[in-house]
């Protein structure tokens, strides 16, 4: 780090410092991180990018339900596309460590712009055969087990460990903002263009990111520390994982939010078979999720620096939540409580991601963070199967409690390991 640089962190630091909890205090972080240039640049281009995988998405199961008319096959593509995260995290996150995250990124975002221009491509002008539309998500699936933990450590490069609360709180904006406008707009695609625009669009999203990642070449806040080659990384960063306390109790609880997030597999039944509800009535849930989720998101971004006792009291906070929209008996208090899902869960999740990247050493971050990506959302790969086979057997209530359950056994056996307050 360049003297300039150093001092600008340290400034940076000590103005974190003094500046207040509440509301006002978090506006001030986001709005001092935002005035990083390359920060902002990144930020904006993630925006668009987040909205074009939804869309995609929405083309993607419904020309596959089309061409098979069996919903068994969706499950198949959501294999496809989570389950490299699961197998190959820990490669992916050793590879982080070791070259150079600009440079990673710019590789797997030109990967995922020519898998989804070949789908558009391929779409207008050929009906898709199944086989290449679960191999293009196979392909898909193992480049986002690389890009994810570059994306997170990507975000250390550009703003420090002083702002990296701001940035993943931040990063929690732009997602669930995405899983609003990427459906509408996706559906809106569909109607209009067919799949092959969905497609193509999403295509696009990934020419701004290219191109912020061309232009910028920011000094890293961090040492690069190449890590031993491969397989000796990857063992080096599990003993890591295991031996840090609050790495080991928040992995657990990632795994347990991705129960909840994975929303189409546990809350349509709920709405449906338990609520009686339409689709209008399941959008408007998924709505309420989002309304609470936007102000979580906006704390989690204002907080200086997370304590493992707030997200261990986050995480029971979730879980309760979660069951009380599971058992609620009225539909007013069902809605209430799944906004009151929506703001935990993401103030929940987005802290404990920032308190899991502050505790671990820089070497270690890449590793660290392909095990989160493996946690969150390479585990939905196996608990949508266990979601689905428990509300099948024992009715709708129960499958969506499983996350529920979860999250408070996780705050159970990592309650000591996030004794700490700050």
């Amino acid at each position: 780090m360049t003297a300039e640089a150093a001092a600008a962190a340290t400034e940076e630091a000590t103005a974190q410092a003094g500046t207040p909890e509440g509301v006002g205090g978090a506006l001030t972080r986001i709005g001092r991180v935002l005035r990083r240039r390359d920060f902002r640049w990144w930020f904006g281009s993630q925006v668009l990018g987040a909205s074009g995988a939804a869309t995609q998405a929405v083309a993607l199961s419904w020309v596959v339900l089309q061409n098979t008319g069996n919903a068994f096959w969706l499950s198949v593509v959501t294999v496809c596309t989570w389950g490299p995260m699961l197998a190959l995290s820990p490669w992916a996150g050793a590879l982080v460590d070791r070259h150079d995250r600009r440079q990673v990124l710019l590789v797997t975002q030109s990967l995922l712009l020519v898998s989804s221009l070949t789908l558009g491509v391929l779409a207008a002008t050929t009906r898709l055969p199944l086989w290449l539309m679960l191999g293009m998500s196979l392909l898909a699936g193992s480049v986002g087990a690389v890009d994810g933990p570059a994306r997170q450590v990507y975000i250390v490069d550009l703003v420090g460990r002083e702002g990296v609360a701001s940035a993943i709180g931040l990063w929690e904006v732009v997602i669930n903002s995405s899983r609003v406008l990427g459906p509408a707009f996706g559906g809106l695609l569909l109607a209009t263009s067919g799949a092959a625009g969905c497609f193509l669009a999403n295509a696009l999203t990934f020419l701004g990111p290219l191109f912020v990642l061309w232009r910028l070449q920011p000094q890293s806040h961090e040492k690069l520390v190449r890590p031993p080659k491969q397989p000796r990384a990857i063992r080096s960063g599990l003993r890591y994982a295991w031996r840090t306390p609050v790495v080991r109790a928040c992995l657990p609880m990632a795994a347990a939010s991705g129960m909840l997030f994975t929303m189409g597999i546990a809350l349509t039944p709920l709405a449906t078979r338990s609520l009686h509800l339409g689709g209008g009535g399941y959008g408007a849930l998924m709505a309420m999720f989002g309304v609470g989720a936007l102000p979580g998101a906006l704390l989690a971004a204002g907080t200086s620096a997370p304590s493992g006792a707030r997200v261990r009291t986050l995480c029971v906070a979730t879980g309760v939540c979660v069951l009380l929209v599971a058992w609620s008996p009225t539909l007013v208090l069902t809605f209430a409580a799944m906004a009151l899902t929506g703001f935990a869960s993401i103030w929940f999740i987005a802290t404990a991601n920032t308190l899991v990247q502050l505790r671990t050493e820089p070497g270690m971050l890449g590793r660290v963070m392909g095990l989160w990506s493996m946690a969150l959302p390479g585990t939905t790969t196996l608990t949508g199967f266990l979601i689905s086979g428990i509300g099948e057997s024992l009715g709708a209530r129960a499958g969506f409690s499983c996350s529920g359950v979860a999250l408070l056994l996780s705050a159970l056996l990592g309650w000591r390991a996030l004794a700490d307050r700050g």
